[in-house]
């Protein structure tokens, strides 16, 4: 229970919503000034520029609204529910924005971490089908607590910089990335162009031992220790082998084949949506106790292929897109890949030499980056810590 009075959004502030004016007037759009914001846009907590642009015609002659600075935006409508940014600058929205317009007795950046930790309680909230929604009448009535506005402001201040120190930590990871892919292609060159000239070769001609796990289904929950679980796709997409991502079996459960993570394999997704099929992560231990699906292969390579090579080849964009561009599906469905379509796509191999060379500082950047990401558990617990007090 909260130390502060409870007060519901709508009793403080005035909330409305924007509008889309027609597109059938291009005068409405046409050298347009005025700054529209779609929900699209709500990514961060300031809004300082968007493309969309209105004219004032538009602004005249349909529901379109302009909001002042200071305004908190939410979004209403489909995947991005909950979604929410302070507008630094003057702007119209349209109608997917749920607009919070300033109140000198409340903090703008107090309100906008409210409106953040309540985003799981938003998209719950939503209804319809496959676009779900939320209401400007539902927000209204979302209680919020309300210290003084001395005490939002220290609150708002702790909050930012919580989120600046994620936001340091989280930028710093993406350096430690983007430094083994400038490696990768200081030492390999291109693979398109492939200016150093290395021999090319079939994924298959690589591969020591390709096999399949077995489609069972499971509960979804965290597995003890002498239990047995399959693995889910999502333990793979992310690039990084996540164990946690899987289905606890039955114990009585006849596996008819066990096919599990071995250390040095390479996981790949050859199942998943058109942009990730085609996902690889490394096993660095063995896992017994994981079975594989049938949507994930475990791939053992011979002596011509270093593993770590092999994930960043894979993972380059180029193959990525010779991977999509094989696999079938349509866009109401999974797309799937064959193993003989995996095996028969081309890729440069270098020495594996100078493979192994490119893993081993691999290795190294890796043990920065598990320092790094150490780091942003703790500061993010620390934040979803500071929230939950501040808020629930």
């Amino acid at each position: 229970m909260s130390k502060w009075e409870m007060v519901k959004l709508g009793d403080v502030f005035k909330i409305t919503s924007g509008g889309t004016p027609s597109k059938s007037k291009p005068e409405y759009y046409e050298n347009g000034t005025i700054q529209w914001v779609r929900t699209g846009d709500l990514k961060g907590k300031y809004i300082t520029k968007v493309e969309g642009r209105i004219t004032e015609e538009a602004l005249n002659k349909s529901s379109a609204k302009r909001f002042p600075v200071d305004t908190v935006l939410i979004a209403m409508y489909g995947a991005t529910i909950g979604a929410c940014s302070i507008l630094s600058i003057d702007a119209a929205t349209n109608q997917a924005c749920a607009a919070l317009l300033p109140n000198g007795e409340i903090d703008s950046s107090y309100l906008y971490y409210f409106l953040c930790s309540k985003k799981n309680d938003f998209i719950k909230m939503g209804v319809g089908g496959a676009q779900p929604n939320i209401s400007a009448t539902l927000i209204k009535g979302v209680p919020m607590p309300l210290p003084p506005l001395q005490t939002q402001k220290q609150i708002a201040k702790t909050l930012d910089t919580a989120a600046e120190l994620l936001a340091m930590r989280k930028q710093e990871l993406a350096e430690l990335d983007n430094l083994i892919k400038s490696t990768f292609y200081d030492l390999f060159g291109d693979p398109i162009t492939n200016e150093k000239g290395w021999d090319h070769c079939s994924v298959g001609k690589s591969i020591k031992v390709i096999e399949a796990g077995w489609s069972v289904d499971g509960v979804k929950r965290q597995k003890g220790n002498e239990e047995r679980a399959v693995l889910r796709v999502s333990a793979v997409t992310s690039g990084y082998f996540r164990e946690t991502e899987c289905k606890v079996l039955d114990k009585d459960l006849n596996i008819k084949k066990y096919v599990f993570p071995h250390k040095n394999d390479l996981l790949f997704s050859r199942a998943n949506t058109r942009e990730l099929v085609g996902a690889t992560c490394i096993i660095f231990e063995d896992y017994p106790d994981l079975l594989l699906p049938d949507k994930l292969w475990r791939i053992e390579f011979n002596n011509l292929a270093n593993v770590i090579y092999m994930k960043y080849i894979l993972s380059d964009n180029s193959v990525r897109n010779s991977l999509s561009n094989v696999s079938t599906g349509t866009s109401g469905s999974m797309y799937n890949i064959s193993m003989g379509k995996l095996k028969a796509i081309n890729i440069p191999l270098p020495p594996i030499e100078l493979q192994t060379q490119f893993a081993t500082i691999v290795t190294k950047i890796e043990e920065q980056k598990s320092l790094v990401k150490k780091a942003i558990d703790e500061i993010q617990y620390l934040f979803d810590s500071l929230m939950n007090e501040y808020f629930e």
